[in-house]
């Protein structure tokens, strides 16, 4: 019985984390939303990134728009879609950080999208102007300790028809990571499925201010 749970385990594991499969056959996308302050404390600062940078200003940024199966999700995805040009990949630093991270995104999730990189990164700067990002949250001067839920219910409140099963807030080290949102292909509010759905439980959760 014991073995029979470590390989039902490990299936799971396999079908989530699934790599090569065929761009453009999915259910859903999440956009995931990375809160730069964290990412700059946790890695940011010791990778010397620009986009940590005093005075940047960046708060939330595009971590990715990924392709989502209702279970697992691809990676990788076997597809003819030329690579995005260097000029292709700068222009979204201005959402996503760098053009590098640009660049990282397409190569593991957009190209799954079965898009071409110019469609792809369009969809993706649609979907972050379709999100619209609480900006209560820019307004910190100091960094706070609050339930990871005040963050999901500031998303509800500036987004008409965003549900608390539509979008999860995740957790690093202690701080507030992401806020992922789950859309249609037509960037529709939509419920997120059970591997995406984990949200963050922590009740005092470190959320450093936009610098």
């Amino acid at each position: 019985m014991r073995w029979l749970l470590v390989l039902i385990l490990s299936a799971g594991v396999g079908a989530a984390r699934a790599e090569g499969e065929r761009a453009g056959e999915f259910d859903y996308y999440v956009l995931a939303l990375s809160w730069s302050p964290s990412w700059c404390a946790l890695e940011g600062e010791a990778r010397g990134a620009r986009q940590c940078d005093p005075g940047r200003g960046f708060g939330w940024l595009v971590h990715g728009l990924w392709p989502q199966y209702e279970r697992g999700w691809p990676s990788y995805c076997r597809g003819g879609a030329r690579a995005p040009s260097r000029a292709e990949t700068g222009a979204m630093a201005d959402i996503m950080g760098a053009g590098g991270a640009a660049w990282y995104q397409w190569k593991k999730h957009g190209i799954c999208s079965g898009l071409t990189a110019r469609d792809y990164f369009h969809l993706v700067r649609l979907a972050w102007e379709r999100v619209r990002r609480p900006e209560v949250l820019r307004r910190l001067t100091d960094t706070v300790r609050l339930p990871a839920s005040v963050v999901e219910d500031a998303f509800i409140a500036v987004n008409p028809g965003l549900e608390p099963d539509m979008i999860t807030i995740t957790c690093r080290e202690g701080r507030i990571q992401e806020a992922r949102i789950c859309l249609t292909r037509a960037l529709e509010f939509r419920s997120c499925s059970g591997t995406v759905a984990r949200d963050c439980s922590l009740s005092q959760a470190i959320l450093e201010p936009v610098r």
